[in-house]
């Protein structure tokens, strides 16, 4: 009976694990390129490998092993150190579309007004 309470347990804690590193790979995607190198962050190609094999780990791994934890630590430091710099960022970051043909990377040109 422990045992299977166990195994509950560590299965939740699995899927939360492939839901949190799912969730920072996906806010990574919809965050702009430029962004992170405003943010002096790694690029988001580098950003973009790092949590994408974390969510694989999570996916094949167990738990228990040692690369679902180094995943953990690498999306944890997205999620801590990255996303908030990104979000800091006029527009938070993220990818837009449409705007006017004078806007920059970080807003309108408004011609040195």
């Amino acid at each position: 009976m422990l045992m299977q309470g166990f195994a509950g347990f560590m299965s939740l804690l699995s899927l939360a694990l492939i839901v949190f590193s799912g969730f920072a790979l996906f806010d990574a995607a919809i965050r702009r390129e430029d962004g992170y190198r405003a943010a002096d962050k790694q690029t988001k190609p580098f950003w973009m490998i790092i949590l994408g094999l974390a969510f694989v780990v999570n996916l094949i791994f167990p738990i228990l092993s040692f690369l679902p934890v180094i995943g953990l630590v690498a999306t944890i430091v997205y999620m801590v150190d990255v996303r908030p710099a990104l979000r800091s960022l006029p527009g938070g970051g993220r990818s837009h579309r449409g705007g006017s043909s004078s806007d920059g990377p970080y807003g309108p040109y408004n011609g040195g007004r």
